[in-house]
């Protein structure tokens, strides 16, 4: 029997019984949607994720108090008050980090502020006016508070869309007052509207000087984290060593193994994030694939019907000569056009439900999304599809193949 020959006898029987047909492959359809659409989503949050951590530079090392957390049980060395005003004075010191060229301190709390009647939920951001050019935070109006506002513990804010939003409604906030724990701030500055597509939320933040957020607002003598720039990309390496050796000596540290601080490198951070999103990514991809399982279950059910039914065609074609690899690959064949048939339709809703996610989140969401089409969900499900149809469609041919010409047409 020519291929040729052969994909017409297939296509024949498969068609015979679209509606059978199609329900069968529903759950191959199901299947691979599912793993289109997770592979997509997780490849654009994965972009959006990496391009935020990018966005503040290739030069920019974070020093977080507690060291990295070697296992569930080390969850408490995340939380630490460990850096202090000494550390910040030995990483300024040139002779110790020459590499150094800015360094931040951050204090984050959280509090409500209100104006008026209007109260609000607030994130409180404690930093110098470095912060403008790490984040690149543009005002919408009015100016970012300066050196001079962080050594006078000045009482001056700068605050997000949402919070200018919720507390002056259509009142124009610049230089009001809002209330923090009982001080009144003024404002300075009003953030654009950034979106939820930050690794911070701007919105909803208020930025102040670090030394004023913990004089008035957090109470506490440590900070949060400290955000230093090296002087170039090259130089990362080496400044991110001066740092820890450093610390080290400021802490009295003398195994590395018991930092009390971690120092974290945009490089090392995209690299975890990226290794977060794709195993998490896979690992939806594997819930997924159970659908695929099930699916090809459904395939092997009804190919065995299906060999029942056509006996006697089976019978027919051996009596014209048919041999038993001629009925095995013909029923062999039908069982991956189903599934290879199921594969394409999943493919192609999948990237479509894709797509629609990725416009509704970038266009009413304001988040900086973009669709990606996934080549190595489309790639993986053509050939989860080919495998499923060859592994549960190989025993219907078989049983095919093996009935006897004679016996075959004496059935009813």
């Amino acid at each position: 029997m020519t291929i040729r020959h052969l994909f017409k006898t297939s296509l024949t029987g498969l068609s015979t019984n679209r509606s059978r047909s199609f329900l069968t492959i529903l759950g191959i359809v199901i299947g691979i949607t599912a793993i289109m659409l997770v592979v997509s989503l997780g490849a654009g949050a994965q972009n959006l994720i990496l391009g935020e951590v990018q966005g503040l530079g290739t030069n920019t090392i974070a020093i977080i108090p507690g060291r990295e957390p070697t296992g569930p049980t080390d969850v408490s060395a995340l939380y630490s008050d460990s850096l202090k005003d000494k550390d910040l004075t030995a990483l300024q010191n040139k002779a110790n980090v020459p590499g150094l060229a800015s360094i931040m301190p951050v204090v984050i709390g959280a509090s409500s502020a209100s104006y008026d009647s209007n109260v609000y939920q607030v994130s409180i951001f404690g930093a110098t006016d470095l912060m403008a050019s790490i984040f690149s935070l543009v005002p919408a109006e009015g100016q970012f508070f300066d050196q001079s506002d962080v050594l006078s513990f000045s009482s001056v804010v700068v605050i997000g869309a949402d919070v200018a939003t919720h507390l002056f409604d259509t009142q124009d906030p610049l230089n009001q007052n809002i209330k923090i724990k009982g001080r009144n701030f003024r404002v300075v500055a009003v953030l654009p509207k950034s979106g939820g597509g930050s690794l911070f939320n701007f919105d909803g933040m208020v930025i102040m000087p670090y030394s004023t957020a913990q004089t008035y607002v957090t109470g506490q003598k440590y900070f949060s984290r400290l955000i230093t720039q090296a002087v170039n990309d090259s130089a990362v390496p080496v400044t991110a060593d001066d740092i820890r050796l450093t610390l080290e000596e400021s802490h009295n540290i003398t195994d590395p193994t018991k930092d009390d601080f971690t120092v974290q490198t945009q490089q090392d951070l995209a690299n975890r994030l990226g290794t977060i999103t794709s195993a998490l990514t896979w690992f939806l991809v594997a819930v997924a694939s159970i659908a695929l399982f099930v699916g090809g279950v459904g395939i092997m059910n009804i190919m065995l019907v299906s060999v029942t039914e056509r006996t006697r065609e089976i019978g027919l074609r051996k009596a014209l000569g048919a041999k038993d690899r001629d009925i095995l690959s013909q029923f062999l064949l039908e069982a991956v056009l189903l599934t290879v048939i199921g594969g394409v339709i999943g493919i192609f809703l999948g990237s479509s439900l894709a797509f629609i996610v990725a416009f509704a989140l970038s266009h009413f969401l304001a988040i900086n999304w973009t669709f990606i089409f996934p080549w190595s969900g489309a790639i993986l499900g053509i050939s989860v599809s080919a495998i499923i149809g060859l592994v549960f469609g190989g025993y219907p041919a078989n049983q095919a193949s093996k009935k006897s010409p004679i016996e075959a047409l004496r059935y009813e």
